[in-house]
């Protein structure tokens, strides 16, 4: 009885270990096409940089900045110690406008020689206008001429000079002539836009040609984006541009490709490219960190 049952349950495990075969190959059977789609589908990762690219698209890293013309340090020529100052970092402040006033001897006496050359100017050129007269009609020596000449463009440059060193410091002469010796130097603001890096405060001593503060306009940022040697070929200025702004969410934002560097860094190979940006946004910071696909041609 034994030997009638000893086939069949043969033929059953053969059966079974067939079919656990077969279930085991159709599991992990994937066509060929979906491996090659799933290769190509993945972008180039630069090692360098983390920069990626796909056939028609570049990944960069940048930040926002502002053009030159969009940003100004405030420093004078002539040194002095903070008087007053209202001024507050991140505070808006429109173009002119005074933000501190400073002490200086120096700057009393500079005003007193313009004056002083001023009134002489005026002396000797009359007194040298009689004597071209006198020459003229020969009333008078050539000697006296010459130097009653000498004596008036001598002290006209002295006032030139002075007038000078006035507008330099933002004093114009004729306010000075008009209102007289002003005792504090007024510092002002060459453009419209908010306080950075303000360095004063009242009592502190400022050396000619130190920083008070810096005035940035936010109104028109720029892009400054980092690029390497091998996506140069395939980039141009009008290439149009899509970033994203760290701590901004997923919003996207348009610009313009307006600059290319032309000097590649020796270290890491790198230079710098600079895009117009279309939108504007209030929550734009000089110094954030963007991520930016550029359009290839």
């Amino acid at each position: 009885m034994k030997k009638i049952f000893y086939p069949v349950l043969l033929l059953a495990l053969t059966a079974c270990k067939g079919n656990q075969q077969t279930t085991d190959t159709e599991s992990v059977t994937v066509p060929v096409s979906e491996v090659a789609a799933d290769t190509t589908a993945q972008p180039e990762v630069d090692a360098i940089t983390s920069a990626t690219s796909k056939p028609n698209q570049v990944s960069f890293n940048g930040r926002i900045v502002l053009p030159p013309q969009r940003q100004a340090t405030i420093a004078l020529t002539m040194g002095g110690v903070v008087k007053n100052t209202s001024l507050l970092p991140g505070q808006y402040v429109s173009k002119n406008t005074v933000i501190a006033t400073l002490e200086n001897p120096e700057f009393i006496t500079l005003q007193q020689t313009y004056l002083d050359s001023h009134a002489q100017t005026e002396y000797l050129q009359a007194e040298f206008e009689r004597q071209k007269n006198l020459s003229a009609e020969q009333a008078a020596s050539q000697k006296k001429y010459q130097q009653s000449k000498a004596d008036y463009l001598s002290m006209k440059s002295r006032q030139d000079a002075a007038a000078a060193q006035l507008s330099l410091l933002g004093i114009s002469p004729e306010t000075l002539l008009k209102d007289g010796i002003q005792p504090l130097l007024e510092v002002r603001t060459p453009i419209s836009g908010y306080a950075a890096n303000v360095a004063m405060n009242v009592g502190k001593y400022i050396n000619p040609g130190e920083a008070l503060c810096e005035i940035i306009d936010k109104s028109t940022p720029i892009l400054c984006l980092t690029t390497y040697e091998k996506d140069l070929a395939d980039m141009q200025t009008g290439s149009p541009v899509q970033f994203r702004v760290n701590g901004m969410g997923k919003q996207t934002f348009h610009g313009t490709v307006v600059s290319i560097g032309q000097k590649v860094d020796e270290t890491n190979r790198s230079l710098e490219v600079y895009a117009s940006i279309k939108e504007t946004n209030p929550q734009f910071r000089p110094g954030m960190y963007v991520t930016a696909h550029i359009q290839k041609h």
